[in-house]
């Protein structure tokens, strides 16, 4: 029961951001809402490490390797708002699916981690749910699909650099660094482009700023107290859970190759994801 409701925490986090990206898309420019993003999220880190008294975390000797995991990530949550835009709401939650495949393979690359066969299975099914889901040769692939995909490789590099800070580094300090390092980068990008927020425009961007932290924390949470395989599966339910928002709140037709591309990405995923968890059991 307590990981169901650290995982129901994660769930409406993500689909809260994705609602909020969806309102301010075409009225506030997405560097703009990644920096109120950003903006809020350092003082919610701030205030939360001040609080614990931790005040060390604010130090790192690694800070080369956190600016080059954040231009990662922001240019990835750059993609990624931008498809919310574009994209029906379910089509860009299943194409962020991928990034544990990329991941993978980027890993294989970088971190010279062997490709085994399990994780041989998990790319191609993976690879698999992209064909079924962008459909090329069906019609003209969409450039906001590869905008998407292009933001789940960004992701990967990403989650690949917090692997190696991970071994030496608080999650308090990526958090506090990812918020540091990417607060003046957006607000760079979005001086020329600026429009001051109205109404309940301010409150979306409060939302999309405290949800992008409370996902992360919740998901972390939820992996105290269940295997990973069991996470990542109920983490799929983003998938379904968003399609019916945006059946009910835009109209958006839910089709089942999104289901069908899913699926087949969260075999894959399970199939890699099982082979941490045994390795993990078996020590």
């Amino acid at each position: 029961m307590v990981v169901l409701a650290w995982m129901s925490g994660t769930l409406m986090s993500f689909c809260l951001m994705a609602l909020g990206a969806r309102e301010l898309s075409g009225d506030i420019p997405v560097f703009q809402t990644l920096f109120f993003r950003s903006a809020i999220g350092l003082i919610l880190i701030s205030l939360l490490i001040l609080l614990l008294d931790k005040k060390q975390v604010f130090r790192s000797e690694r800070v080369a390797l956190h600016t080059f995991r954040n231009t990662f990530h922001f240019f990835g949550q750059y993609g990624w708002f931008v498809g919310i835009g574009l994209l029906p709401l379910a089509e860009v939650f299943a194409l962020e699916f991928t990034v544990p495949i990329w991941t993978a393979i980027i890993a294989a690359l970088f971190l010279r981690e062997k490709i085994t066969p399990r994780k041989a299975v998990s790319i191609s099914l993976g690879a698999l749910g992209v064909v079924v889901i962008v459909r090329p040769g069906v019609e003209i692939v969409d450039a906001a699909s590869l905008i998407v995909l292009g933001a789940a490789i960004c992701y990967a590099v990403s989650y690949t650099a917090t692997k190696s800070l991970s071994s030496s580094e608080s999650p308090l300090t990526i958090l506090f660094y990812m918020c540091l390092v990417q607060l003046p980068v957006s607000f760079f990008l979005s001086m020329s482009v600026w429009t001051w927020p109205a109404g309940i425009q301010w409150l979306w961007l409060v939302v999309i700023g405290v949800t992008a932290l409370s996902a992360h924390f919740c998901l972390v949470k939820a992996m105290r107290y269940a295997e990973v395989t069991t996470v990542i599966t109920l983490d799929f339910l983003r998938l379904p859970l968003i399609g019916v928002l945006g059946v009910l709140l835009y109209n958006e037709a839910f089709e089942l190759y999104l289901l069908i591309g899913g699926v087949l990405m969260l075999f894959g995923n399970w199939v890699n994801f099982s082979r941490l968890t045994t390795k993990v059991d078996n020590r």
